[in-house]
């Protein structure tokens, strides 16, 4: 049974990739209009335990869009610190959050890498779309994006839109976040998360679904590079990368600085494209451009997504721009699907 929710358009609940992944990528962005706890002004379903709301509540969000989603295993989420770090998740429980990229597969290891890679793609094989069955009524809106519209109920406990507490979902400080701004898995059933509120969500995954990773791009990761080490540390040739760039602070509204202009145009005097001066000093900032441009340097030709502002759609996205410290975060979600019936 799912919960209808109003055939809304622009205000619809989900944001799902329209990219050409393997059946077995499953990934969206969610929304503030995902039922949830969250009372004003973090309404309705903040997934940030560092935003400033109530932990608990949090926690109640975040089971809840694991259960209704039917997620394999709850996100791995990170202490996002606008860095570069790349963790690598596996299920094995111990995860490393060690910088990347990793290594180049050494003599003997070839053969181990092609028999998972092969694994996954008869993984991709027997999913066949099942993202499919999560998401109905979809609208295209902005490039690359898909939007839906509808969301199963909580269980008993779970609640949203009234401030209901969850009586289980872990501690406060969170354990086994590392330090990180982008994250890698090649194993099925392992959820990668990025939270962002105004910030780039980059998801990428190689053409076969072997291997997925999020990163989380705002103007310093940008700068810093953590989209180059996030396509490094997926250990795949760039070309075979496919990107999709999630909601984030648009060309329109986005306004820096001259510290934020030097930081790109300095190192790239092409970057200059990216930004429109408004006022003396000021120009407004494309981070999609910037990104595209990143991608493209390392060797990512398919890139999609993109045109959906955090800061002008008050309605469907947080915006620490727009609502400073008390804005609420959406999270980027990506993984390898199990294959139908396990195996």
């Amino acid at each position: 049974m799912r919960l209808r929710m109003p055939d809304i358009g622009p205000g619809a609940s989900l944001v799902v990739p329209d990219w050409p992944a393997p059946a077995c990528v499953r990934a969206f962005t969610t929304t503030r209009l995902l039922p949830g706890n969250s009372l004003p002004p973090y309404d309705a379903c903040n997934l940030g335990l560092r935003s400033g709301e109530d932990a608990s509540t949090v926690q109640a969000n975040r089971a809840l869009l694991e259960r209704a989603f039917k997620l394999p295993s709850p996100p791995r989420w990170l202490k996002q610190v606008h860095g570069t770090r790349v963790a690598t998740f596996g299920t094995s429980g111990n995860d490393p959050d060690t910088p990347h990229p990793n290594p180049p597969p050494q003599a003997g290891e070839g053969d181990a890498t092609k028999v998972r890679h092969a694994s996954t793609s008869e993984r991709c094989n027997a999913n066949h779309r099942s993202q499919a069955g999560q998401v109905d009524a979809l609208d295209r809106t902005a490039r690359g994006q898909r939007i839906a519209h509808h969301f199963p109920p909580p269980q008993a406990g779970e609640g949203w839109g009234g401030g209901n507490r969850l009586l289980r979902g872990g501690d406060w400080p969170p354990r086994d976040e590392p330090e990180a701004d982008a994250a890698i898995t090649r194993d099925a059933g392992v959820v990668l998360a990025i939270l962002t509120a105004d910030c780039l969500p980059v998801l990428l995954c190689s053409d076969d679904g072997a291997v997925v990773g999020a990163a989380h791009a705002g103007w310093r990761g940008l700068v810093g590079g953590v989209l180059e080490r996030s396509v490094a540390a997926m250990g795949v040739d760039p070309a075979r990368i496919l990107a999709w760039l999630g909601p984030a602070a648009g060309p329109q509204a986005y306004e820096v600085g001259v510290e934020v202009r030097s930081a790109f145009v300095k190192p790239d005097a092409q970057a200059a494209i990216a930004f429109v001066a408004t006022r003396p000093g000021h120009w407004l900032c494309d981070l999609y451009a910037l990104a595209r441009r990143r991608l493209m340097l390392a060797g990512v030709q398919r890139v999609y997504g993109g045109g959906l502002c955090t800061i002008t759609d008050a309605r469907r996205f947080y915006s620490f721009r727009r609502d400073g410290a008390r804005s609420g975060r959406m999270a980027s979600l990506i993984c390898i699907n199990e294959p139908v019936g396990g195996g």
